[in-house]
């Protein structure tokens, strides 16, 4: 892979400035706002002692998500949904992907009988907002958990979290293979994918298209290999956030 300068100065492998304010609300039982560049979602984790009906009397808990862009979180102002009196197919998409990839780290039996619901709000895209909110409500969440516990409503022993979750984009632009697209890269791209992966850097998912021309395996493993590099930094910056202040 060739050390490709980017518009905004980055190398191909390189990550846009990411900060995590975990904490941001102070009535959520978990928050975080994070910062891809000029991307930046809040997500916000409320916890419920208590679940849906049909998982009653099962001795498991829930962990859903849900997405949504704030009108003029792009250049132009987009109608709210609620307004327009339905929810779009882009944004159940990302609603649903966001709650499987919180899933796949939580032991939903240790969570016990309770409910957490993950809302993820763009304040400003510039591209990789869905990649952003995974990366954000993964730190959220494990606040929302760290609350039910101090008030019993999980047990003191269990683990609900197994691992860590993170997500990046990568694409191919000019030919090149490029880590965590800006929104200009993004609608240049030839190929477009979005990669899940756990802190211990197991695939959750892989989201890929072909935008033109396809692409062969040889340049498949290098997006992946972009992407594993990009989530184990970002799981390091998640860490870092939810180390217990001095």
């Amino acid at each position: 892979m060739t050390d490709k300068t980017r518009a905004d100065g980055r190398a191909s492998d390189e990550l846009r400035p990411v900060t995590i304010e975990r904490g941001w609300s102070a009535h959520a039982e978990g928050s975080a706002l994070i910062s891809f560049g000029g991307t930046k979602v809040l997500c916000t984790a409320s916890f419920t002692n208590g679940v849906p009906r049909w998982l009653a009397g099962k001795g498991r808990g829930w962990v859903t998500a849900e997405y949504a862009m704030l009108p003029r979180a792009t250049n132009s102002r987009n109608d709210r949904e609620a307004v327009k009196g339905r929810i779009g197919g882009r944004t159940h998409e990302i609603s649903r992907l966001i709650g499987r990839a919180l899933r796949a780290v939580v032991d939903t039996k240790a969570l016990g009988e309770n409910t957490i619901v993950i809302d993820c709000d763009v304040l400003q895209a510039d591209g990789g907002t869905r990649t952003a909110a995974i990366t954000g409500a993964y730190v959220a969440l494990a606040d929302a958990i760290e609350w039910g516990r101090e008030k019993r409503f999980i047990g003191q022993r269990a683990v609900p979290l197994h691992d860590s979750v993170a997500a990046v984009s990568v694409g191919i632009v000019d030919g090149e293979p490029m880590l965590d697209l800006a929104y200009v890269e993004d609608v240049r791209a030839e190929t477009d994918m979005n990669v899940v992966v756990t802190g211990r850097g197991l695939f959750v998912e892989v989201q890929g298209t072909a935008e033109g021309a396809p692409f062969d395996k040889r340049e498949l493993d290098a997006l992946l290999d972009l992407g594993v590099a990009g989530c184990a930094s970002l799981r390091d910056l998640q860490s870092a956030a939810l180390e217990p202040a001095e």
